[in-house]
């Protein structure tokens, strides 16, 4: 899922830079109002979700990165207008996923993480559940993104996971974005 992540946030990346500024921001009714809007949520939740996942005993180096980036305030925190500077910041994240799933194993799922939401309401669930969530939620958003660039009339091109893990079986590497 991290692989599948990672390559579906280039390809959205590179189709929204296919847009200009005031397209990227025109407000299409969304959740987040804009496809720059959604694209910044997408950013919130998971730095929100890192920083929580970095909590666990495990300890995952690979998540010590994102301890240093500052905490978003909401779900609706916009850390860049700016597409290019957006892209840069989503990259790192993509790379932090990836390397940090590496580390994982099948006990860390099973740990109860206990944490707090954005408004302070405490929770505590499972860890392999929140894994689920953390990229369901991913996929979700990026789902209303491709809907968004549609709307602007670029086609963001074949998104199934099953695109990607045809190609790595076939040809060892994720499809190039379009």
């Amino acid at each position: 899922m991290a692989g599948y992540n990672r390559w579906m946030n280039q390809k959205l990346y590179d189709a929204a830079a296919t847009l200009p500024a005031q397209e990227l921001a025109a407000d299409r009714g969304a959740f987040f109002g804009s496809l720059l809007g959604t694209l910044n949520h997408l950013v919130a939740g998971d730095t929100i979700w890192l920083r929580r996942f970095a909590t666990h005993p495990a300890r995952f180096g690979a998540l010590d990165p994102v301890l240093a980036l500052p905490a978003p305030a909401g779900l609706d925190a916009i850390h860049s207008a700016d597409l290019a500077v957006l892209g840069a910041h989503r990259r790192l994240l993509d790379q932090l996923i990836v390397s940090w799933t590496a580390q994982l194993a099948e006990a860390d799922l099973g740990h109860v993480l206990h944490y707090a939401n954005t408004k302070g309401i405490r929770s505590q669930k499972r860890f392999g559940d929140l894994l689920l969530h953390f990229f369901n939620h991913q996929t979700h958003h990026r789902g209303q993104a491709s809907t968004l660039l549609s709307q602007a009339g670029v086609d963001l091109g074949v998104t199934d996971l099953l695109m990607l893990i045809e190609n790595v079986a076939d040809h060892g590497a994720p499809p190039a974005p379009p």
